[in-house]
């Protein structure tokens, strides 16, 4: 149930969440009729959710030799699933945002008050393009590194502050 309540925050609804959950949680494969009958759902919202998990990658469709029925199971390890999530609420989201935010940009401001509005929607462009830049780095490293990196939390403040403080003793 709490995993229904999440997925409305990573952008679909509380039964795509559970649906994804019950995925996760089993370890073979299950048809839409044993996912219903788990989570009590009727077949039809069984049937909406799993094409959602399919539009964002999360879930495969698999068939066992000699069984007309459909199997559904989660693709990767949680790392994969977590990334594909990311990717695509960006796809969703950012995309759309950053391209809005670029045809504003190309428009001639009419006035001072227009061209203003355009200095800041210029830096709200630029933050996102940089946290696009970022993120993408970030998926391209492993989990393990994704873990450690992760781990030093705060500390990577730190380490930049030391690295500043060193930088500055010898511009002195």
């Amino acid at each position: 149930m709490h995993f229904g309540e999440m997925g409305s925050r990573w952008g679909f609804n509380r039964t795509v969440g559970q649906i994804f959950a019950l995925l996760v949680a089993v370890d073979e494969p299950l048809t839409a009729n044993d996912i219903g009958d788990a989570l009590s759902i009727s077949r039809g919202n069984v049937s909406m959710g799993l094409k959602e998990l399919q539009s964002w990658r999360l879930v495969q469709v698999q068939h066992k030799p000699g069984d007309r029925k459909d199997y559904y199971h989660t693709t990767g390890s949680i790392w994969d699933l977590a990334n594909k999530v990311f990717e695509e609420r960006r796809k969703r989201e950012m995309d759309p945002t950053l391209t809005l935010l670029r045809d504003i940009l190309l428009e001639t401001p009419a006035n001072s008050r227009e061209q203003d509005l355009q200095g800041r929607l210029r830096e709200i462009h630029d933050l996102l393009e940089g946290i696009m830049k970022w993120t993408s780095e970030l998926q391209q490293l492993s989990p393990e590194k994704l873990n450690t990196l992760m781990k030093l939390g705060s500390g990577v403040g730190k380490v930049l502050d030391f690295k500043d403080r060193l930088l500055n003793k010898k511009s002195d």
